[in-house]
């Protein structure tokens, strides 16, 4: 994909499934030039973060927020971001509970010099917000990011479906509405850094993330065009299965799976998919 086209997709104003489109890893090489590019991924594919160093190299972001930091794992990262095993204790990637390291590092060192920043949030505050919501543990901009508002019920009770799926059916129906709740506050901890990231450093920034946090419909991107209506993003999703009708990011890229990873469910005692 030319950069001409990718660049026509933004000018229409993409937001959402209806305009996705599919595109191999060559086109990371030739990213159109926006404010924040939403880099998706499944966590446990090597793959998905070769394309994303790949990417990150193209952009050259002044900024790259990580899903998998805190604030305290971004101000004990060393100065040298070559040396990996000083990296992954600082931020104490093993324990708690992120896919081999090896796989991430490269994004860390493919920009030097580009600034680290936090996007993730605190494991009381995720309990939190199952049971008090996203909005009084997000506190004071939750209305900015969306959170004072409901989802309407036909997508609360899509993603309720998709959570008690991701899980294997292996947890209480009634749970669901919580997680949603613990999504949301995840979606827009990362917006509100993305942000951050923008207006401290000029950009451009780029997110490393889960896949579902780069939906162009309810995650990172619509929070940020919600909470800043004049900076563009673009998402770029990646799936490891064809999509049923179009997937829900700018351009979307499909790769093999993972081999090794066998059944998913097992952990949960299930094998329902």
């Amino acid at each position: 994909m030319t950069r001409l086209l990718i660049s026509a997709l933004l000018a229409l104003h993409l937001g959402g499934a209806a305009a996705a489109r599919e595109i191999g890893p060559d086109a990371l090489d030739s990213l159109p030039d926006v404010d924040i590019v939403v880099l998706g991924e499944v966590h446990d594919n090597p793959a998905h973060h070769r394309n994303q160093a790949r990417a990150l190299r193209a952009i050259a972001p002044a900024a790259i927020v990580f899903e998998m930091l805190l604030p305290d794992h971004v101000a004990a990262l060393p100065e040298d971001l070559s040396d990996a095993e000083a990296v992954e204790s600082a931020t104490q990637w093993e324990a708690r509970g992120w896919p081999d390291f090896d796989m991430y590092h490269p994004l860390f060192t493919a920009v030097p010099g580009a600034r680290i920043y936090a996007g993730d949030v605190p494991r009381d505050e995720v309990r939190r917000a199952t049971q008090e919501g996203a909005a009084a543990v997000f506190g004071a901009e939750a209305a900015r990011f969306g959170l004072s508002e409901p989802y309407p019920d036909a997508v609360q009770a899509e993603r309720e479906q998709d959570l008690l799926a991701a899980h294997c059916f292996a947890l209480p129906a009634e749970a669901m509405a919580g997680m949603v709740q613990a999504q949301r506050l995840r979606d827009a901890a990362l917006a509100r850094a993305a942000l951050a990231a923008l207006r401290e450093t000029g950009g451009p920034v780029a997110v490393i993330t889960g896949v579902e946090h780069a939906r162009t419909d309810i995650g990172v991107p619509a929070l940020i065009r919600g909470a800043a209506p004049g900076v563009t993003v673009l998402s770029i999703g990646q799936v490891e299965q064809v999509p049923v009708g179009r997937p829900p990011h700018h351009l979307w890229i499909l790769t093999d799976g993972v081999a090794s990873r066998g059944d998913p469910c097992a952990a949960f005692g299930s094998t329902e998919g």
